[in-house]
This record gives C-alpha cells, sequence and structure tokens, in this order.
C-alpha cells in the first residue's frame, strides 16, 4: 500500500488522486477503454502502468464481465474504467449481472464537465439514473477534494456485507482540478450495517429444529462462497448427516464427489434433490435466495417443512419462501455457533432415497448423456464429462448460458473452490469469453475453461481481441449445436417445434480465430474427440476447440415452468 510521507500532504490532480486512491485499495488490474471524458484519468494511469495491469478490452461490456471473472475467482473487487455516454451505458448490463450474483465492482466512469451536466452535451448520459436500479451504491463526483472519499467509501460498500457493483461519475473538470491528496480507507459510516447481529435466540432455534428432524434437507448457495466460509460449512454438514443440495451459484462449495452432496436444484438439476424438497421435514438454507429457478410454483414449494433460513441481508428473509426461523449473520460465523449445538447424527435410510432416486435419473438420462450410442451425435454432456475426467475436476469452469451452462455444471465434477463462474440471476449471454479473461488473470496458476455456446460466443466475440493483445491463457470451447439451444428446447417442448428465429448460421470459427493469432481446431466425429481434448487442454496459450454436438438434444431433467419441483421430469 501507498503511503504518504509523515506530514507532506501533496497537491495533485483529481485524475492522479482517483490513481493513487486505486493503488491504497490494493488494486492490481484495471478492465476498461478509454475515451474523451475520461482522457484525464487515463493519462494520469501513464505515469502508473509498472504498478497497475490495465487490460484493454475491446467492448465495455466485456470490461464488466472480465472484472466479474476475476471478482469470483480472486475474492478481491474488480476494476473498470469507462467513458462517458455510450461507454458508460455500455456497462449497464455488467453492473446489473454483478447486482444479481452479489459481485463486488467498482466501474468509474468519465463524465462531461459540470458545467455542461443537463444540456444534452455530446456524449453525456444520466449515469446516475441509469445505474441507480442496478447498483449497490453510485456516487457523482463534481470536485477534485470528493475524490479521495468517495472510492474509500465505494471500496467499502462494495466489498463488505452482500458484494455488490458501485458506480463512480466524474466529470472532467473534477479530473483536471487539483485537491491537496490524503487517503483514508473507510470501515463504517452510519446508517449502512453490511452484517447483522447474530440473534442467539434464532441459532438455539435452529439447533432444535435439527436436532428434531427425521428428514432434513441444506439448500447451500453462493453465500457460503463469498463468505469463505467453506471449511465451516463442510463442518456442519459432516456433523449433521444431512443430504446437502446447490444452486448454480452455490456449485463447488462442496466437493461434488462429497457422499452427503446430492447434487444440483432447480428447473435443470437433479431428480432426487427437486423430488425430496417437498418430502422433507426440515429445509436448511444457506447463503442462497429462494430463486424462481430453484423454487418452481411457490405456492407448492416445501410446504410440509419447516424452513431454516441462514441470510446475511435481511431483504431476502420471507421474500419469497416463508423462514420459521431466520438466522441473520455471515455464514462462516453463524454455521459454527449451530454446528456446536446439534447433535452428530446419520440419515441412512434418508440418504438412500436420494440415492434411489439418483439411480433412476442416471437410467433414464445421464447414461444416454455420457456414452450415446455411435450412430447418435456427439453429446454436450459427454463433451463436458471426459473434461472433467481428464483435469480431474480442478479446472476453472466459466460457462455462458443456454444448454451448455445447464450441461456443464451438471457433469463438470468440481473439487476445488471457487472454479464454477457463471452468470446465474441474470443470465447474460456473451458473458463466458470475458469472464474468463477476468479469471485467468485473478488466478494465472489455474486452468481456465470458457465453455461456450455458438449464440453466446457471438455475443461477445471481439473479446478475442482482448486475449491476443493481453496474451492471457483462456481455453475456448464452443459446443456448437447450430441453435439458440435452449430456447429451442422451449419451442419444441411447449410450442409444437415451432423453431421460430433460433436456428444459427454461424461464421468460421478457425478463421475467426487465426485472425486474432488464437490457434483453433474443430471436432465434428466422436473418433476425434479424443485426441482433439488432449490436444485443447494441453496446448501452451490459448486455444479455441469447436465442437459439434447434436443440433436437437435436450437437457433433462427438467422442471417445467410454471410446475412444482415434484413435477420433475425426466424426458
Amino acid at each position: 500500500m501507498e503511503v504518504l510521507e509523515k506530514n507532506k500532504v501533496q497537491t495533485i490532480t483529481g485524475a492522479e488522486a482517483l490513481i493513487k486512491c486505486l493503488l491504497a485499495e490494493e488494486v492490481e488490474t484495471i478492465f476498461g477503454y478509454p475515451g474523451g471524458a475520461i482522457m484525464p484519468i487515463y493519462d494520469a494511469l501513464y505515469g502508473y502502468k509498472d504498478r497497475i495491469n490495465h487490460i484493454l478490452v475491446r467492448h465495455e461490456q466485456g470490461a464488466t464481465h472480465s472484472a466479474q471473472g476475476y471478482a469470483r475467482i480472486s475474492g478481491k473487487v474488480g476494476v473498470v474504467f469507462a467513458t462517458s455516454g455510450p461507454g458508460a451505458t455500455n456497462l449497464i448490463t455488467g453492473i446489473a449481472d454483478a447486482q444479481i450474483d452479489s459481485t463486488p465492482m467498482v466501474c468509474i466512469t468519465g463524465q462531461v464537465a459540470s458545467s455542461l451536466l443537463g444540456t444534452d452535451a455530446f456524449q453525456e448520459t444520466d449515469v446516475m439514473g441509469v445505474s441507480m436500479p442496478v447498483t449497490k451504491w453510485n456516487i457523482q463526483i463534481t470536485k477534485a477534494e470528493e475524490i479521495p472519499a468517495a472510492v474509500a467509501k465505494a471500496f467499502y460498500i462494495a466489498r463488505s456485507g452482500r458484494p455488490g457493483p458501485v458506480v463512480i461519475d466524474i466529470t472532467k473538470d473534477a479530473q483536471f482540478g487539483k485537491v491537496d491528496f490524503e487517503y483514508s480507507s473507510c470501515h463504517q459510516f452510519r446508517s449502512y450495517i453490511p452484517i447483522p447481529e447474530v440473534d442467539q435466540v434464532c441459532i438455539r432455534q435452529a439447533a432444535e429444529l435439527i436436532n428434531a428432524a427425521k428428514k432434513p434437507m441444506i439448500l447451500f448457495g453462493q453465500g457460503v462462497i463469498l463468505a469463505n466460509a467453506q471449511n465451516e460449512f463442510k463442518s456442519f454438514v459432516e456433523k449433521s448427516g444431512i443430504p446437502s443440495a446447490w444452486t448454480i451459484m452455490g456449485l463447488s462449495a462442496l466437493n461434488n464427489d462429497h457422499p452427503l452432496n446430492v447434487g444440483m436444484l432447480g428447473m435443470h438439476g437433479n431428480y432426487g434433490p427437486n423430488k425430496m424438497t417437498n418430502e422433507c421435514d426440515v429445509l436448511i438454507a444457506v447463503g442462497m435466495r429462494f430463486d424462481d429457478r430453484v423454487t418452481g410454483d411457490l405456492s407448492r414449494y416445501a410446504k410440509q417443512a419447516k424452513v431454516i433460513h441462514l441470510e446475511l441481508d435481511p431483504a431476502e428473509i420471507n421474500k419469497n419462501v416463508r423462514a420459521d426461523v431466520a438466522v441473520l449473520g455471515d455464514c462462516k460465523f453463524t454455521l459454527p455457533q449451530i454446528t456446536r449445538l446439534i447433535n452428530e447424527r446419520e440419515h441412512k435410510d434418508w440418504l438412500k432415497q436420494f440415492k434411489d432416486l439418483y439411480q433412476e435419473e442416471y437410467d433414464a438420462v445421464i447414461r444416454q448423456e455420457l456414452k450415446p450410442d455411435d450412430d447418435k451425435p456427439i453429446s454436450m454432456g459427454e463433451v463436458i464429462n471426459m473434461i472433467s475426467d481428464k483435469t480431474n475436476g480442478e479446472s476453472v469452469i466459466v460457462t455462458d448460458v443456454g444448454q451448455h451452462q445447464m450441461v456443464a455444471q451438471r457433469y463438470y465434477q468440481f473439487k476445488r473452490w471457487r472454479s464454477n463462474i457463471t452468470s446465474g440471476g441474470l443470465g447474460t449471454m456473451g458473458f463466458a469469453l470475458p469472464a474468463a479473461i477476468g479469471a485467468k488473470i485473478g488466478a494465472p496458476e489455474r486452468q481456465v475453461i470458457a465453455v461456450i455456446g455458438d449464440g453466446g460466443f457471438q455475443m461477445t466475440i471481439q473479446e478475442l481481441g482482448t486475449i491476443y493483445q493481453s496474451g492471457v491463457d483462456v481455453k475456448i470451447l464452443i459446443l456448437n449445436n447450430e441453435f439458440l439451444g435452449m430456447v429451442r428446447q422451449w419451442q419444441e417442448m411447449f410450442f409444437d417445434r415451432r423453431y421460430s428465429f433460433t436456428e444459427m448460421l454461424n461464421p468460421d470459427f478457425q478463421i475467426i480465430s487465426k485472425g486474432y493469432h488464437i490457434p483453433s481446431n474443430k471436432v465434428e466425429k466422436r473418433e476425434e474427440l479424443d485426441d482433439a481434448l488432449d490436444q485443447f487442454l494441453n496446448s501452451k496459450g490459448s486455444f479455441l476447440l469447436e465442437v459439434m454436438v447434436g443440433k436437437e438434444n435436450n437437457v433433462f431433467p427438467m422442471v417445467p415452468s410454471g410446475a412444482s419441483v415434484s413435477d420433475i421430469i425426466l424426458k
């Protein structure tokens, strides 16, 4: 951390003050795209190139997704620079994605001079109004002396409590203005309580319900990961002996091969945990928000169960599912308190019911997905399963949105913490490629694999240029079914196979990859797959592998839209 000489105050520009604030917050990487209104900040950054790594993206949306990938794998705050007007508005999708998925991010946008605000000046946009609904906090700065305190507060808000994105909009005259620079980090301010006080009565009530339960079930989400509570959660699960199922954002919080991990919740989750949600007598939700893709029809969701909800954000309590016991607080601290009070137990007969349902799912779905007949096209599942075996489940998997996303999360056997990066709540196509760039920069020692559909890949395909210029090593897997696959599946099942504008006429991805100096390969036959995956995974530097998969393959099991989780279908 940069420390100023004692009693020596520097008079510098607002732009340089901003860079010094970022250094004080230990920022090492910025994802951004320069422009007129943020040019003074970029000029100041020029003098600090040896201390801050700036990644020049090809579109501002790519900057936000890269910052998300960086934040999700490292636990640090992702930082983004963009100019005013279209530069700022191009950030909004990524900011909204970070907000719903609780990702810490600070986006710094340039703005026209304060004298021009409200005049419809060139590249002026009301960034405060546009970003307010999708940020944890935002602020517009019009004077240089406001910068240090605003930056300190922004980083504190972004990373504390339930994390989220913050926007700082800085007018051009504030960037040029002078400030006597001093910096103090922020640790609290009035009216903001990031971590609620723990109610010991609720801790005891939760433990009593768990001890009395005959058929308890745990649902865990990203809150476990954000709290860095993997060890505390594992201790709780193992002492309680309770079957535990994950949301897609909670994936990798408990190893897939753990004997009490019973699989994935939700629309394309595993058969057992969905079915047994409406059979359990106590439902323990840890760091998850009862999203509609997990619950299905709320009027028929776990009505027989007592619900214990461990949650940091009071707004999530009773929002969708009424909690009989609400344990507010950071689960890294609340889980051990409950664990101390519960009895060490096994639920062998109850767990066996999950295993029996898994076998039913395996026979009806998984066997065919992982080892299809030779006369059938390559399936997404067999590709992911082979990658999982070849990497021993230890790679970072960054998924886009669609069928490949569900398949990757079902069939990659995650064995390491913070290994699953995806767009959960917003479901943003185009997320994976830039997010994988950020993930690799955030964890350069780990192998990062971007799993993408042919549709989502083309939404941010320009970020191949970022890979080329930055030299980042990302393995890019395109599972190409020549359709917008998830939409096509719905059209097949619920719209009488009327494939309305979902078939894709794709370019030659190998030629495009070559244009960015990224080596590539294409697999169309099953006998080519094994060697191609070895080449893909063992290549030095980035590599793009396109695998042609079945055009009309569907993802099952599935909870139809509006149905109860008990109505999950296998085919």
